[in-house]
């Protein structure tokens, strides 16, 4: 795990707004902080001298994006952004309600979480019983004394 190198290194870490970093003044340090796709190389921040690494420019991960869209033969056009649309897609296909899918995508207003929701035609069909995901097959047969 490049946190856990990085860490023995004594390069781990992520700069934090200054008010989080005086109330928080280790949680910078912290595997929980740090980048989900995080830089290759260490740089120096030029105004502390701190060396880490920052995260990935969102140019670098698009490029990279494509390149793997490509190389997996995918011909529909597809970008970063299309993840957080099938994201948000999958989570109402299993039953998640609107308000939660608009409270992990970030969003305000729950308008703006709609515009992730496809054109369901499934009428009632889209109603789900906790029961539903119960295994399906025959009840187990009580033994007869």
């Amino acid at each position: 795990m490049i946190w856990t190198a990085d860490a023995a290194a004594g390069k781990a870490g992520v700069e934090l707004p200054h008010p989080l970093e005086r109330k928080h003044p280790r949680a910078g340090a912290s595997w929980a902080w740090f980048w989900l796709f995080p830089q290759a190389v260490h740089s120096t921040d030029p105004g502390s001298g701190v060396v880490r690494r920052h995260h990935l420019f969102d140019q670098t991960f698009q490029l990279a994006f494509k390149r793997a869209v490509q190389a997996a033969g995918i011909a529909k056009p597809a970008t970063p952004h299309t993840l957080r649309h099938c994201f948000a897609t999958h989570l109402l296909q299993r039953g998640r309600d609107i308000r939660t899918v608009q409270e992990l995508l970030g969003h305000a207003d729950v308008a703006t979480a709609m515009i992730y929701t496809p054109v369901f035609k499934v009428g009632g069909g889209a109603v789900r019983s906790p029961l539903d995901s119960l295994p399906t097959g025959e009840a187990p047969q009580s033994s007869r004394w």
